[in-house]
């Protein structure tokens, strides 16, 4: 049992730990792609950030926000492959924040080609969270140290 759990965590960690390793190689100086689609969006979050809070709001540089997301998904999925619940955490956390981002199907009507891929991307990232969730619910759930009960021997006459 202990061979797979860890199998599985490898493989879902390869996920994010194999994504990470590509934006930081595409990263630059500019951010590299990731930064390029994402741009627009974050303008997007900016503008209605500004429009609530006024221009107090602070503002959002896409090099830093690819960076960080980077950091979350190398340092997450490689504590989450050691069964680390911090690693669950910051990946729960990339996922929260990017996943409803970078997916925004709801922006789209339902009979556009858009609408069915990024939805489709959507729930892939919900069902991801719900993995990461589900593991943290389980690695809390076993106690630590099962304490054996020891067996009563039966007095002889």
């Amino acid at each position: 049992m202990g061979f797979f759990s860890f199998l599985g965590r490898v493989l879902f960690a390869s996920i994010f730990i194999l994504s990470a390793w590509q934006m930081f190689n595409d990263f630059g100086t500019d951010g590299g792609p990731a930064a390029k689609e994402l741009a627009p969006k974050l303008t997007f979050v900016q503008n209605f950030l500004t429009s609530k809070l006024g221009e107090g709001a602070s503002k959002i540089d896409v090099r830093y926000f690819v960076a960080v997301s980077i950091v979350l998904k190398g340092l997450g999925g490689f504590l989450f492959v050691f069964g680390n619940s911090l690693g669950a955490y910051l990946l729960l956390y990339h996922l929260a924040y990017t996943t409803p981002l970078l997916y925004d199907f709801f922006n789209y009507n339902y009979g556009e080609p858009e609408f069915m891929a990024l939805l489709q991307e959507f729930l892939q990232g919900i069902a991801l969270f719900g993995a990461l969730l589900f593991f943290l619910v389980m690695k809390n759930a076993i106690p630590r140290k099962q304490l054996k009960k020891k067996t009563q021997k039966s007095k002889t006459l």
